[in-house]
């Protein structure tokens, strides 16, 4: 597989901006599977994520920018073959809808490329969440696969993320400091995204600030306690978009019965209409 962006492909943040005017919609569904919170008809099937996957997909592929899952729901269950399984699928049912696979990769280079082969090669994911804490040569290898996106920790929506983010150098808080080296000088080839958490507005707008235009995963909503109100108005962009807002079990876990899906749809609904009432 070539690094680099083919002439007519189009890269992740395009893919990405057509399935928010095609669904008019910065919603991203986090695919988390937990067997043991899944509709009673479903948790003994030997394929049951796959199943619970599909599901979902189907029921909100047209109301959706991108699906996001979260590779160690699926390795700690030894299910990685559902995993690309759910991922071959969403490219067959719902085309126009990228991949972002959270799996929050850092380490040194080496063993970072094999990081990025598995993200992008094995899995096929049209993004990857990364770490990072060792530095640029430990993100490198997969900035190099140009027409991929790369979505950069920033400020995480977890409690515990002031501990360390908020550290102070120079006079400049630590997430300060990524957002604009990543900015500036990690972006060269236009294809990075931060991660910065709907539960800490103040710093989402902050780092928009910072940033001008990049693009942000968004994290923290529902279960976490995010306000979508807070978290659009502090980090859109000027045209209202550049924010991919995601919801995990918000969604997914919407409903516990064999209507499980049309719950899930209903939530999904609920937010890309809460977000555009706002945007």
């Amino acid at each position: 597989m070539s690094l680099t962006s083919s002439n007519t492909a189009p890269n992740f943040l395009q893919r990405l901006d057509t399935a928010m005017t095609a669904h008019q919609s910065m919603v991203c569904v986090g695919l988390d599977p937990e067997v043991e919170r899944f509709p009673l008809h479903l948790r003994h099937s030997p394929r049951a994520i796959y199943e619970f996957n599909r599901t979902i997909v189907d029921a909100t592929a047209d109301l959706v920018c991108a699906y996001k899952p979260q590779i160690a729901h699926y390795a700690a269950v030894g299910a990685e073959d559902q995993l690309q399984d759910t991922l071959r699928y969403i490219r067959e049912r719902a085309p126009g809808v990228p991949v972002i696979l959270d799996s929050k990769r850092g380490d040194i280079g080496s063993t970072a490329e094999k990081y990025a082969r598995e993200a992008f090669e094995r899995y096929g994911a049209d993004a990857v969440t990364v770490n990072p804490y060792l530095g640029r040569d430990s993100v490198e290898p997969f900035l190099a696969y140009a027409d991929k996106g790369v979505v950069i920790l920033c400020r995480t929506s977890n409690a515990g993320a002031r501990e360390l983010q908020d550290l102070e150098i120079n006079g400049r808080k630590l997430y300060q400091i990524v957002a604009e080296k990543v900015a500036q000088e990690w972006n060269t080839r236009g294809n990075c995204l931060l991660v910065v958490g709907a539960t800490y507005p103040a710093e989402l707008a902050d780092i928009r600030q910072r940033t001008g235009d990049m693009s942000f995963l968004v994290p923290g909503i529902g279960a976490q306690g995010g306000d979508v109100e807070q978290a659009v108005r502090s980090g859109r962009r000027a045209d209202g978009r550049g924010l991919v807002i995601n919801s995990s079990r918000g969604i997914i876990y919407a409903g516990a019965g064999e209507d499980f899906a049309a719950a899930a749809r209903r939530a999904t609904l609920e937010l890309r209409e809460a977000i555009n009432a706002v945007r």
